[in-house]
């Protein structure tokens, strides 16, 4: 056995529990082996809990348990580190839970607020900047820490609730579908639900970033006055925010 195939079935091993891959090292080795698995096993857990403390929280020790070990069993890691597991995690929960969109969306923002805190740094226009724009021209910026996703829960007042430590409400359906983003200002991943309107137009700016485009797409939606007024209070919020971080021409 060369080493090569030393790591193959060692890492066969850690994955699956083997029998075949543990016979390769000889019946003694099997007690040694299941040491390594404990641990491997252990330290994924820990990822997942490290990755998703409120998630378990609202659905509880022991659905949270299973769900983990559903997932270490069928998503071994796939890359250099660590940080990067439980990054699939949702997929798993919507195997487990296909009817509990709160879990689903629960568990998008505590992997999004982890994702934003890492992104990339992004510094915001000036005011002189802003002044010097030719708004017929302009393209907005996006900080790159943005993320954003359909909301159709309440799951983020479950979660500010579960991060405050205070009874959380109980899990309702939105009357109409509107939007989750998430994003960091300076040193603090933020969360806000959106109504549909401003999620469409964030997400038309990930496809057509000119500002006259943004205004298109919010009077296609809400009639030429309504919509021209809607794109400028949004670039107000979105400047303010840090949500956009700049506007070229």
């Amino acid at each position: 056995m060369n080493l090569a195939e030393l790591q193959r079935d060692f890492r066969a091993w850690l994955v699956t529990a083997s029998d075949d891959s543990a016979r390769r090292f000889g019946d003694r080795a099997t007690t040694g082996l299941a040491v390594y698995q404990n641990n491997y096993r252990s330290q994924l857990f820990g990822c997942l809990e490290a990755s998703y403390p409120q998630l378990r929280r609202w659905i509880g020790d022991d659905a949270f348990r299973e769900a983990a070990i559903t997932h270490i069993n069928s998503r071994p890691p796939r890359t250099w580190t660590l940080d990067a597991y439980g990054g699939d995690f949702g997929d798993t929960l919507l195997a487990l839970f296909p009817h509990n969109p709160d879990v689903h969306e629960l568990a998008w923002i505590e992997w999004a607020l982890s994702e934003a805190f890492v992104a990339g740094d992004a510094t915001p226009a000036s005011n002189d900047e802003l002044l010097r724009v030719d708004w017929d021209m302009a393209r907005l910026r996006l900080t790159p820490s943005l993320r954003q996703r359909v909301a159709t829960t309440n799951a983020d007042d479950i979660w500010s609730a579960l991060q405050d430590a205070v009874e959380a409400p109980k899990s309702e359906m939105l009357d109409a579908p509107g939007g989750l983003v998430v994003w960091r200002c300076d040193f603090t991943s933020r969360l806000k639900r959106i109504d549909r309107v401003e999620h469409a137009a964030l997400l038309s700016l990930r496809d057509d970033d000119r500002f006259g485009a943004l205004c298109d797409t919010l009077v296609a939606h809400l009639g030429e006055e309504e919509g021209v007024t809607r794109a400028g209070t949004l670039l107000a919020t979105w400047l303010g925010a840090g949500i956009v971080v700049g506007v070229d021409d």
